[in-house]
This record gives structure tokens, sequence and C-alpha cells, in this order.
């Protein structure tokens, strides 16, 4: 269980992003800042990004699991405009931390600027995958779904332009994506000619002067550090607005009992074996399993173990695992997960229902049976 003894200031960070195509709304989320990193802060706010990056890299190299250090330098390399570096950066966070909802979520805006929007879509169903209340990626998520119709549309007035109804259809969706891009979300501090705002340390906001409405719950980074909470923003036009009045700050809601922290771990770590698995990281995958999991029909492990990896490494093209929201019972150090499963693959797309039974291990739970109907 991610530890909640050290809170963090929470602050909001905006980018613009112009419009892709016909207009594509995404927000970058950002999470908070520790109070030892102030210098790049500042340099970044004042756009001096080849200054930030030898700060960051500094401070890096004696922290180098350091998730905020990290999450600084991709946002470093993004303004420098390096978007395969900085997509480098947040692949790797997600691997590192996949409890975090942000890193996929800024791995999307940066796959809609290069308009692989099937990654982005992906992206985002992580982050809502580990984050179930996160509200920005649900909103990015229907930009995307939004685009990807716009271009199915015109696909089919490519092939029959005389579609009314397509056409009609089609005006809708462009509107739609267009009014989209418009939101309007107040930065906690003014812009600077970058568009980027980056906030001095202050005391802590609540996530809810984000978004009122469905503010997602803290996330903790666990790192060799310390923690971090997390607060979304949304990505807008650059428009100079008044610095927001400072808000008490609000504790964090307390976790009812150790049944519900050991449920959160549990799908926490069920997030992280279906990320491991769709990108065909078979170590990660693997090291989701118990030394004593319950292989099919008792088959060796190593023999289960290479059927698996040729099963996930050795398969062309792209896997996708998702899952709907798991229903978890936890007894003791023994947990139960029973979702819904789809998975995607060149040629294939199946859904099943599948239970998960875990076991904890130290501070982990691992799978200890498998089973599909």
């Amino acid at each position: 269980m991610t530890s909640t003894s050290l809170l963090q200031p929470r602050f909001k960070q905006l980018k613009t992003l112009r419009a892709l195509a016909i207009g594509l709304a995404i927000g970058f989320a950002v999470p908070a800042f520790a109070d030892n990193l102030p210098e790049v802060q500042r340099l970044i706010k004042q756009g001096q990004y080849p200054q930030a990056m030898e700060k960051v890299d500094a401070y890096l190299s004696s922290k180098p699991k350091d998730a905020q250090g990290r999450f600084l330098k991709g946002l470093i390399y993004t303004e420098m405009n390096k978007p395969a570096e900085a997509i480098a950066v947040f692949t790797k966070l997600t691997e590192d931390y996949p409890e975090l909802p942000e890193p996929y979520n800024n791995l999307a805006v940066l796959y809609a600027q290069q308009k692989q929007y099937d990654k982005a879509r992906t992206a985002l169903e992580m982050a809502i995958r580990t984050h179930p209340s996160y509200a920005i990626a649900y909103e990015n998520l229907g930009d995307i779904y939004a685009k990807l119709a716009s271009q199915a549309y015109d696909k089919a007035l490519q092939l029959d332009n005389a579609n009314a109804a397509t056409q009609n259809k089609l005006a809708l969706i462009r509107d739609l994506i267009t009014t989209s891009g418009k939101g309007n979300v107040k930065p906690s501090a003014a812009p600077s000619s970058t568009g980027l705002a980056v906030p001095a340390p202050t005391a802590a906001a609540p996530a809810a002067a984000v978004k009122p409405a469905a503010a997602p719950s803290a996330s903790v980074v666990t790192s060799t550090q310390g923690a971090a909470s997390t607060t979304p923003a949304k990505l807008v036009e650059a428009k100079p607005t008044p610095a927001a009045a400072p808000t008490p700050p609000t504790p964090p809601a307390p976790v009812a009992n150790k049944a519900d922290a050991a449920s959160e771990d549990v799908a926490k770590a069920i997030a992280a074996w279906a990320n491991a698995w769709s990108r065909k990281d078979v170590k990660g995958y693997l090291a989701a399993y118990a030394n004593d999991f319950n292989t099919p029909k008792g088959m060796p492990r190593k023999a289960w173990e290479a059927e698996r990896e040729d099963r996930i490494a050795g398969k062309p093209g792209k896997i996708s695992v998702t899952f709907d929201e798991p229903k978890i019972s936890v007894s003791g150090d023994k947990a139960t997960a029973k979702f819904r499963q789809h998975y995607q693959a060149p040629g294939l797309s199946s859904s099943t229902t599948k239970t998960l039974v875990f076991v904890r291990s130290g501070n982990k739970w691992l799978i200890k049976e498998e089973n599909s109907r």
C-alpha cells in the first residue's frame, strides 16, 4: 500500500496545445512538485529549458528513481519540442509507477499531437483503469473518440459523398470538437509567454479547485524520495488570468479500513499486470505471479512461463488488454478479484470473465490463481 504520511502541495500547470486538424482539446496533467525542485520550476516558467534540463539532470543523478524529477524532465522535453524524448520519459514512468494516471494522460497528449489517436485512446484508457475517478481523462477520451468518429465519417463520405445523414453527423462532430477546445480552466498563476503556468510553492489546494463536479481522489507517488499527490489540469488556449485566491488545505479522506486499503492495492496490481501484458513486457507480466502460482493443468512453471512468453512477446502486432471495474473481496492476506477482461490483438478480439486470486507477499499482491470463462 502506498504511504499517505507525506503530503506535498498540489499545483495546477497549464500547457497550450493548438487545435489538431479540426480542433482536438486534450489536457496535460501534472503531479505536484516537491519543495526541493523550485529552481527547476522557476527556469521552466522563464522559458530557460536547457538550464532547467541541466538542473533536473543534476537532481536525478542522485535520485534517479524520483517520479517528480522525471516528470519535470518529460515536461521540459515537451516544451523543447522533443516529443520522442518526452514520450520515452512518460512511458518509463508508466512502467515504474503504473498506479499513476498522469503519465498516461500526458502520453495521450503527445500521441494526439502526432495524430496517433489509437495510441492516445489506449493511454487514456489506462489512466482511467488506474484511477477510475480521474475526470480529465474521461473528458480527453471523449475528445479522442470524437476525433476518431470524425475520421470515420470523412471516410464514409469519400465512399458515398451524397449521404446527407453522414454529412450532418460529420458537421455535428466537427462542431462538437471545435466547441470542446474552448473550455476554460483558471491557472493557479498567470501563464508565462509560453503559455505554461508554473506556480511558486504555496499551501496545498484541493483537487476540487480544478473541476468541482468530479475531482479525482489523491494518488500517492511512492519513490525512493517520498510521495506526491496529483492534480489534473486541462489544456486551454493561453489567456492571462489573475492568480486564484489561496484555498485552505483540505486533508485527504482517510482510508475507511484495512480492507479498503488492501482492495485499492489489489486494483493497482491488476492495472500493472494488464499494462505489462499490453506492452508485451514479459518480465513485468510474469513478476505479477506468485512463486507458487497454480499453473494450468499443473504444468511446470518454466514450461508455463515459456508458453506465456511465446504468446505475448512472440505475437506480432499490438496487444491491448483492458478490463471493467473489478469486484474485489479481501480476507486477511488473500484477495479475490472478478472482472470482465477485454483482449485485442491482430485477428483476435475477445471478452472473458476473469477471476484472479491474490496473496500478499510483503507489500505486494501477487496472483496465486487465475481462471477464465
